[in-house]
């Protein structure tokens, strides 16, 4: 996709649910839209925070998982093939003199939108960087936060450390195509999915991979390129050969971006109104806890609630010459032909 153009009704900027759900309400109102999202999946904080834990608030569900919420809001807006850019960040939105948005990411795409809805929760997940000198010297040269291309791994020497979901499924899936790949985590014990854990422990037994039980101490190397990788042991210093570093030290929440993009802001907030909530920028909404107004809740189903509305607002703009009626799903024959259900 490098340097790639794209055409869109809308952008959407973070696949929460607060987001996915932005998609079904445009979808339902015929318009097209585009993802962005840092992390590597759908499903926002839900999906990486705390996809096994449960939540109590979302109507007519009395109990879901951050993962079941975000599997059936993708089961929901598939009818709609909204198309998905994960691992890239927004660095530039710009409006143009026709009225359109003009956005890059840090993945070298453009896209040109007639609206833009802001839906990153509370800003975007920043890696969190290990605690080792000069680390920024490599960065997106030899030491990666995530994977964009398999292929940028292959045949290299990886060091992965992390014991969370992120470390062990990308432990899984590059071995087969890396020249050796090791494990580090602080402690012999992983938060990651049993069955993941099993896999790794066997390719361990197996020889595929190793494992070191420790923390990362340094990094060696020339013009930002790794060649070695230092750890802290119980039993004692160790160095091993490393390509290629990949730490996954958990997230942190920051604004990023977003902060730059001209819109008012009430506290890292992004203001909106409460009819379109539409922002201080006409054609960028913003939806979820990224907003802020009077009387404003963090609930998912508040957002759900400005979704809707944002939708609405949406349509006005992308298509000011269509009379729009609105309709219900329960009674609509064509919202139910949208949906596949007729």
């Amino acid at each position: 996709m490098s340097g790639t153009e794209i055409v869109t009704d809308a952008v959407v900027i973070g696949a929460g649910p607060c987001g996915l759900f932005s998609a079904f309400e445009l979808g339902l109102l015929d318009i097209k839209c585009h993802f962005i999202d840092i992390l590597d999946r759908p499903g926002g904080q839900c999906a990486e925070l705390y996809p096994e834990k449960p939540i109590y608030d979302i109507p007519g569900f009395p109990v879901i998982t951050g993962q079941e919420l975000t599997e059936n809001l993708m089961a929901q807006i598939a009818p709609f093939h909204p198309e998905f850019h994960f691992n890239r960040m927004v660095s530039s939105l710009e409006k143009q003199e026709d009225g359109t948005f003009r956005l890059t990411t840090d993945a070298d795409e453009t896209f040109i939108a007639k609206v833009v809805v802001v839906a990153a929760g509370g800003g975007s997940f920043q890696p969190k960087r290990p605690p080792v000198d000069n680390i920024e010297a490599y960065e997106n040269k030899s030491v990666f936060y995530s994977v964009r291309k398999m292929q940028d791994f292959r045949d290299q020497h990886v060091v992965i450390v992390g014991g969370g979901d992120s470390a062990l499924d990308w432990t899984l899936n590059l071995q087969p195509i890396v020249k050796s790949l090791t494990l580090v985590h602080r402690r012999n014990a992983f938060r990651a999915a049993p069955d993941s854990v099993n896999k790794m422990q066997r390719m361990v037994a197996e020889g595929l991979i190793s494992l070191q039980i420790g923390q990362i101490a340094g990094l060696e190397g020339d013009d930002g390129m790794l060649s070695r990788v230092h750890f802290k042991t119980d039993a004692g210093d160790v160095s091993i050969p490393a390509t290629r570093l990949l730490p996954f030290f958990g997230l942190t929440m920051k604004l990023g971006p977003v902060a730059d993009w001209g819109l008012e802001l009430n506290d890292n907030l992004i203001s909106v109104d409460t009819e379109r909530f539409e922002t201080s920028v006409p054609g960028i909404f913003a939806v979820g806890d990224i907003n802020h107004y009077p009387g404003k809740l963090k609930l998912i189903l508040s957002g759900f609630h400005e979704a809707a509305l944002m939708a609405q607002a949406a349509k006005k703009i992308i298509s000011p010459d269509e009379r729009v009626v609105f309709q219900y799903t329960t009674s609509s024959t064509k919202l139910q032909k949208k949906l596949g259900v007729a």
